[in-house]
Formats: C-alpha cells, sequence, structure tokens
C-alpha cells in the first residue's frame, strides 16, 4: 500500500516566540533550526524579517540545511500601496529563504473592522503578493489567518480567500484556528467542505491550543485531507500556545491509523532523539522541562509502587501505549533500574562508545548518573558532560591540568570618571605536568573574570583553546531559598562550529558555574587530542 506525503512546518522560532517569556537570542535560533534540521522538518519557519534585528540578520546569514526549506513570513501587502512600494514585501524579497509565508485575513468582520479594508481589496492583495512572491521565484505559502471563525460567519468570503490562494499559485493554503477555539469534529467539517473547492494535497492546519485541542485538531484535519501540518516544539506560542510537533509526530509515525497510512520526513530511527530535543529547546529557554508532557516528559512513563509497578514489571504494554525508548525516553519505576541501563547504552552508543550490557563499568556509570542527578546534575541539555562522566568512568580523560584553587573578588567603587561601578576580579592557580602557575584577570562580572584567567595561560595547551567563545551562559535555582542549590549550564563554541553544553551544580553559584567552564575546557582538550 502506498503511503501519502504528510509535510509538517515548524514554526517554534516565529509563532513560538510570541509564548510569554521567551526572547530566542540569535544563536538560540540557529540552535533550534539545527535541531529541527536534524529531526526531519519539512519546513522551518525562520521568523519575521523587518520586523526585529534578530530575525533580519537570521535571514542575512541563513543557516545551512540538509534536508528542511527555510520560510520568511510577513503579511501581505497593504491596502493602498502597491506592491512594489510596500516596505514588508521589500523585506521578505531581501530575505535569503526559500519559501515566503503570507498571512492574510479570512474572517471578513476582521477585513472590515482590523484592516479597514473592503473584502475584495484583500482579496485583490492576496493575489498581487502571492504573484509578486512567484515573480522572485519564492514558493508561496498563505495562512488564512482566523480560518475557521470566518467560515462560520460568512462561509462564502472564507472560502473566496483559499481559492484567491489556490488560483495565485499557492502551494500551500493554511486553514488557521487563531483563536483557537475550534473543535475537532468542527475542523474535519470545514476542512471537507473547502476540499470540494481547493485539492487536499495543498491544504494546511495551523491549530492554536485554546481549549486544548490543537494536537486533535490537527489530526482532524489531516483525517479531512488536509497534508501539511504546522506546529511548535514543545508548543511553544501566544496564549495557550500552537499544536505541539512534540506529540504530533510521535503519533503519526506510532499509531496505526495513520503511520500505516502516511509517511513523514522524521524517519523512524531520528524518533529515539525526540526527548533530547524537547528538553534542549528546555534548557535552551532557561526551564523546567514539563514533567507531564506526553511522550517525552518525565511522568510520561512512570509508574509508582503499587498493582500498577507490578503489572508494568511482568509486561510493560499493560500500562504503556508504546515503548518509552522508542522516543527517547525512559521507564521510571522505583524497584527497577534496568531501563536506566538501556538509556545508558543507547545514549554511549551515540557519542561512539560501546559497552556490553554486562560490562561491570556500565553499572558504575550508571550509579554515578544517578547520584549526580540526586545531587540536581541534567545531561540532557549537557552533552559534553555527560560523555566527560562516562569517559571518565572508562578511564578515557587525561588529567590535562588540575586547578590547585581560585579566588573571585568583587569590589563596588569609583572609577576615574567618578562613576560607582562593580569590579570583578579572578585569580586561577593551575598544575599542568608538575608545574603551577598563577593568572589574574578582571572581567564583567565573577564569572566572566574566572573564564578569563583560566583560559589566559593553560602552558602547552593553550594553542588549543584560543578559539574557544563563551555563547551562552544559563542559571537554574532549585531547592530553597536563598541557600538553595544552582545549576548552571554554560555553551561554548569553536571555529570548527561546533557547539557544547556542560553543567556544574553547586549551592555556590560561582563553584557551579566554574565546574562547568573546567568541563568545557575538558571536553574541548579531549575532541581535540591535546
Amino acid at each position: 500500500m502506498t503511503k501519502e506525503r504528510l509535510t509538517l512546518f515548524d514554526t517554534t522560532l516565529r509563532d513560538g516566540a510570541q509564548t510569554t517569556g521567551v526572547d530566542f537570542s540569535l544563536t538560540d535560533k540557529r540552535h533550534i533550526a539545527a535541531m529541527l534540521d536534524g529531526l526531519g522538518i519539512d519546513y522551518i519557519e525562520g521568523g519575521y524579517p523587518g520586523a526585529n534585528p534578530a530575525d533580519t540578520a537570521f535571514f542575512s546569514d541563513r543557516p545551512k540545511f540538509a534536508h528542511a526549506r527555510f520560510a520568511a513570513f510577513g503579511m501581505v501587502k497593504r491596502a493602498g500601496r502597491s506592491v512594489e512600494n510596500d516596505p514588508g514585501l521589500a523585506s521578505l524579497f531581501e530575505a535569503d529563504a526559500d519559501a515566503i509565508t503570507f498571512v492574510a485575513k479570512a474572517w471578513d468582520y476582521h477585513v472590515r473592522v482590523a484592516l479597514g479594508s473592503t473584502l475584495e481589496e484583500n482579496l485583490d492583495a492576496i493575489r498581487q503578493s502571492l504573484a509578486a512572491a512567484r515573480v522572485q521565484g519564492r514558493e508561496v505559502i498563505l495562512d488564512c489567518e482566523h480560518f475557521f471563525d470566518g467560515f462560520k460567519g460568512n462561509e462564502a468570503y472564507a472560502l473566496s480567500v483559499a481559492e484567491a490562494a489556490f488560483e495565485a499559485g499557492a502551494r500551500w493554503i493554511v486553514l488557521c484556528d487563531t483563536n483557537g477555539g475550534t473543535l475537532p469534529h468542527e475542523v474535519e467539517r470545514i476542512v471537507e467542505a473547502v476540499r470540494e473547492r481547493v485539492p487536499g494535497g495543498r491544504l494546511g492546519i495551523h491549530a492554536h491550543n485554546d481549549t486544548e485541542n490543537a494536537v486533535a485538531n490537527s489530526l482532524a484535519a489531516v483525517r479531512a485531507g488536509a497534508r501539511q501540518i504546522q506546529g511548535t516544539l514543545n508548543g511553544l506560542g501566544e496564549r495557550c500556545g500552537n499544536a505541539n510537533l512534540t506529540s504530533l509526530i510521535p503519533t503519526l509515525l506510532l499509531k496505526p491509523d495513520f503511520a500505516d497510512a502516511f509517511e513523514i520526513g522524521v524517519p523512524l530511527e531520528k524518533l529515539a532523539s525526540l526527548t533530547k530535543v524537547s528538553h534542549t529547546l528546555d534548557e535552551l529557554l532557561n526551564r523546567a522541562p514539563n514533567r507531564h508532557a506526553p511522550y517525552v516528559g518525565a511522568s510520561a512513563f512512570a509508574t509508582k509502587a503499587g498493582i500498577h509497578a507490578s503489572a508494568v514489571m511482568k509486561e510493560p504494554k499493560t500500562y504503556e501505549h508504546i515503548a518509552p525508548e522508542a522516543v527517547g525516553n525512559k521507564r521510571r519505576l522505583l524497584v527497577s533500574d534496568q531501563a536506566g541501563k538501556s538509556n545508558i547504552l543507547a545514549e554511549l552508543e551515540r557519542i561512539g562508545v560501546r559497552l556490553d550490557k554486562d560490562d561491570a563499568r556500565l553499572s558504575r556509570l550508571l550509579e554515578e548518573v544517578k547520584d549526580k542527578e540526586a545531587q540536581g546534575y541534567a545531561y540532557e541539555g549537557a552533552d559534553a558532560s555527560f560523555e566527560l562522566l562516562a569517559r571518565r568512568v572508562l578511564g578515557e580523560v587525561p588529567d590535562f591540568f588540575e586547578v590547585e584553587r581560585f579566588r573571585v573578588d568583587v569590589e563596588r567603587r569609583h572609577n576615574a570618571q567618578g562613576d560607582l561601578v562593580s569590579v570583578s576580579e579572578a585569580v586561577v592557580k593551575v598544575r599542568i605536568d608538575g608545574e603551577s602557575s598563577i593568572s589574574a584577570a578582571e572581567g564583567i562580572g565573577p564569572v566572566n573574570a574566572l573564564d578569563l584567567a583560566l583560559r589566559k595561560d593553560l602552558g602547552k595547551y593553550q594553542r588549543f583553546i584560543e578559539d574557544l567563545d563563551l555563547v551562552d551562559y544559563r542559571v537554574r535555582v532549585f531547592q530553597g531559598g536563598t541557600d538553595a542549590v544552582t545549576r548552571v549550564l554554560i555553551e561554548f563554541a569553536d571555529n570548527s562550529g561546533e557547539n557544547w553544553t556542560t553543567v556544574g551544580v553547586s549551592a555556590n553559584i560561582i563553584d557551579a558555574s566554574f565546574q562547568a567552564l573546567t568541563d568545557a575546557i575538558t571536553y574541548k582538550l579531549l575532541k581535540a587530542g591535546a
């Protein structure tokens, strides 16, 4: 049986950026885009060029993808302006993108009230904007904003918007439940009605989660004939969020009703990285992962002791709808550590270390990981620290250097201009091959001072770390008040383009930061073959 192709369109970097408390840096955008491409997502919407400096910079130096098409988002031309004189269109055409996702009103009420335009002017703006983009050689997508509310209010006009986009050559006409209030049975009925005017192979769905139905609405649209799904990682998005691709992807790949009928760009073997991708995004956003998230949450396959746990030990299928390993998660039972070993083995294989499941070192590593996690360490977003931990247990990490001591002073004083400033100075004493050296440095804050002092003189290893660049520093405080334990994650990059993240944990934020700094440098030396 030939399967139909479903296309996945990610809007984490655009619609997801509207999440309360989320503010992506340019570095964040590049990191997330690379993860999405590695997963196998078909389209990655990078943002709104011209709307802010980060998005404009992202499109002026676009990321290189192995799989995904890069999409820019923007509005159709304004009423009363020509295509040639619309600054929004100019920014879109200047952006280095494969596709342009236009947004246009599909609800007559919004056209009159929000735009202050006539219904025909709105249709004309759609036709002219899409035609101009096609002349530029771009693939064209139209997000029909408020489509479902518009269909309920004025069915004929909503359909005319979709038809205008189709006739203007849009590859995808995306039906948006912008207010998030439409229910699955309504979505299915309305998409079926649109299919009578526009082929299903050109239709997409963009669902918001205001009634907790965004995933269900997306699946309902597919059943009704839509063949593109838009969504975000972890369901990020304005208000209550968007359709959660982290839930949709495994559903499409593992549930027979969809897996037997459709194929997606995410291969089955990539599914095991889904939990890691989800948690890495949370680490970038400096927020705790949702423990109760379907498929990828820490509690998704957790069972307390009792009759459920007893049944799961005998046969996991009794209380698990899929094998947790399929999505890179793990079973959590207080009476069993077998799933933990399997998870460690899979992670070791990922970094190129092969161990037999009966190797005694595996048990030692598992106990070490458990001990570290109990202290507050988390390795989902700190690959480099996990690899160092594993290789240390296996005896594969040389003692490149030993930090004998360090000190950081923070002084608040008046500078030469009479301004009150805070000055940080760090001193680090390092031993290499039996010889000690002391380095001191001033920095913008205590962590920066420590970083500069530590990297100031590493003797024979100095040449290996000269291209290091600290690109991100994140702190999470947990377990208490002013005496709380602190987790620090530090991301470094080098001239090869490789990025890696390390973690440190302590009741002292400086000590936690220094752990992460020394791990980052050790990882670089290990990978460089120093």
